[in-house]
């Protein structure tokens, strides 16, 4: 069963309907009570006494008040008759109870989740989830209390979330948690397909909390900072045998000086050295010859 609109009055205008009946309450009330009224009209003004009285309690039954992104969902009897969006004030079936489902939008953040990821690393991840009713029906009647629903299935994706990725890799074709607006969108779609049966339409979730578990913190950042030195060598080892490469040639364009191979072996460790060592090189003057 789908939302739908429940039948509803201006609760203003029933407002007047009921003064009225309060007031040919009071005048018929009034007249049975005077001593001028004969067996038979008396009969007649006592049944039209409590008719009134009971048109009376009926419309009084049915008002309500709806306030801005509110919703109130009616029921007659145990069936449901229908929903009230429109703020305001309303006349509704009389008899039926309603249930206010709030419309707002609302966000909360999931609790640090201690979960392994692709790579088996134990992590710490946590979530924040924005969302808002639009099916106040399924809000109310689909699952128990939608607030805890929305709850456990945000836990429930984020832990998939982080069982499917690994914290962080070097693979360009493959996305990692740290890929924030990548694993958002995912994290966002596996949450709307997850409470679309509750009413809910999730507007956005974004992962505010990742890191290694402490166990494993210490260890992974030495991991890292080993990482990103190899990476500093790398580059600084090809720019340094790109400007030894580069020395060579112009020194053999310019013809500044012939050099065998053996010498160049010598300026290329030499060049090397000065360009690879990260500390400043200390020259040496060599008076003699390689062949001494």
């Amino acid at each position: 069963m789908e939302m739908r609109r429940a039948f509803r009055l201006n609760g203003f205008l029933l407002l007047g309907v009921f003064i009225l009946l309060v007031v040919g309450i009071v005048l018929e009330s009034h007249a049975l009570s005077s001593g001028g009224a004969t067996g038979g009209a008396r009969t007649v003004i006592g049944v039209a006494l409590a008719v009134t009285i009971l048109a009376a309690v009926l419309a009084a039954s049915g008002f309500i008040t709806v306030n801005p992104n509110q919703a109130k969902v009616i029921q007659f009897f145990g069936r449901y008759i229908g929903s009230v969006d429109e703020s305001g004030f309303h006349w509704v079936t009389p008899l039926s109870s309603r249930r206010g489902i709030s419309l707002r939008i609302r966000n909360f953040e999931t609790q640090k989740l201690k979960v392994n990821d692709l790579d088996g690393n134990p992590v710490e991840i946590a979530a924040v989830v924005v969302y808002q009713v639009v099916d106040s029906y399924k809000a109310a009647f689909a699952v128990d209390d939608y607030e805890d629903f929305v709850r456990t299935q945000s836990e429930t994706a984020v832990r998939h979330l982080a069982t499917t990725h690994p914290y962080q890799t070097d693979d360009a074709s493959t996305s990692s948690l740290r890929d924030g607006a990548e694993v958002a969108g995912e994290l966002t779609a596996e949450l709307r397909a997850r409470t679309e049966l509750a009413g809910i339409e999730i507007i956005e979730a974004r992962i505010t909390h990742l890191a290694y578990a402490p166990e494993i913190a210490q260890a992974m950042l030495v991991r890292q900072q080993a990482a990103q030195v190899v990476a500093a060598r790398s580059r600084i080892v090809e720019g340094a045998v790109g400007m030894v490469g580069m020395a060579l040639d112009r020194l053999a364009e310019q013809g500044v000086v012939d050099l065998d191979e053996e010498r160049k072996a010598a300026m290329v460790s030499n060049l090397l050295v000065v360009l690879c060592g990260d500390r400043s090189a200390a020259p040496v003057v060599n008076a003699g010859t390689l062949y001494a």
